[in-house]
């Protein structure tokens, strides 16, 4: 496997650009560049502090931190959030408290999302009259059973 190349502009001082906990790591770590509470059931928008631009071809996802929503109830609104190659504007994470009674403070600089950047194809898609049977059918939304 290749490694990508990434331009990222600062927006904002201070404020850690997106880079990986640990060697190995799929996700960098995208870091709050402002201080929000976030009341139970409310959402917002967070600014990262920065702009990048995405080869084309590829794609950024923004993802939850497990620790923010596993103790918290923080996490993304649209996980996965989209990143298209050709936005150049601040990244911004939609972050949303589940929590039923706790607010959440995020404090400017926190760890409040992870940013997975993956090569997308182009897809060319043909209209068809019928497609080609497989087991699984037309089976979907809970067709293979509950689990146990």
């Amino acid at each position: 496997m290749h490694n990508v190349t990434v331009r990222l502009k600062r927006l904002a001082e201070g404020i850690d650009l997106p880079a990986y906990a640990h060697e190995g790591d799929a996700g960098m770590d995208l870091h709050a560049a402002e201080a929000i509470q976030l009341a139970p059931g409310h959402r917002a928008l967070v600014s990262c502090g920065f702009a990048m631009e995405l080869p084309e071809g590829h794609a950024a996802f923004i993802l939850p931190r497990s620790g923010l929503s596993s103790k918290h109830g923080i996490t993304v609104v649209n996980a996965p959030g989209l990143i298209d190659s050709g936005y150049r504007g601040e990244v911004k994470v939609a972050l949303v408290n589940l929590d039923p009674s706790q607010s959440y403070s995020i404090e400017r600089g926190d760890r409040i999302a992870q940013m997975v950047i993956m090569p997308v194809p182009s897809v060319e898609l043909l209209e068809a009259e019928s497609l080609t049977d497989t087991e699984r059918g037309a089976g979907g939304f809970g067709s293979t059973g509950l689990g146990s």
